[in-house]
């Protein structure tokens, strides 16, 4: 999906379910990571995390777009848009948006160290310096034996 796509979609859903235009612009931005969207209070503008799209299915996506027009639409008539006003959370459960954007993350991979003179086991999800580190339990020397997914 291109940025005009997504334009023309953010548009629909403004008119269809908000029953309000979308003024300004709405695009992918690649580089949100944790969050699915963002309202920019500035610009009025609606950025969307493209992992919705591909990491998700369609519905995921819109129930993104329905959250961040809640923020516009809200901020635009001088109401409570913030997560915590109760203005949003009545809006956004009255248009069946996504309360949370679902994680795109990918799983970490985990390394698997061992000491040599007891066999004690440490699951680690940043490399260690093995010449510097040692076990807890015997002082032994580490020895990285495999990485998991």
């Amino acid at each position: 999906m291109s940025d005009e796509q997504l334009q023309q979609l953010v548009g629909q859903i403004s008119r269809d379910v908000f029953k309000s235009d979308f003024k300004h612009q709405a695009y992918f931005n690649k580089r949100l990571r944790t969050t699915g969207g963002r309202y920019l209070l500035s610009d009025h503008n609606i950025e969307i995390n493209p992992k919705m799209l591909t990491e998700h299915d369609f519905n995921t996506l819109v129930g993104v777009i329905k959250h961040e027009l809640c923020h516009y639409h809200l901020h635009l008539k001088g109401r409570g848009y913030r997560h915590r006003d109760r203005a949003f959370k009545q809006l956004l459960q009255q248009v069946e948006g996504s309360r949370y954007a679902p994680h795109s993350r990918k799983p970490r991979k985990k390394l698997c160290y061992r000491c040599l003179e007891c066999g004690q086991e440490y699951l680690r999800l940043r490399k260690i310096d093995t010449k510097r580190y040692v076990c807890s339990r015997c002082q032994g020397h580490l020895i990285l034996i495999r990485k998991d997914k």
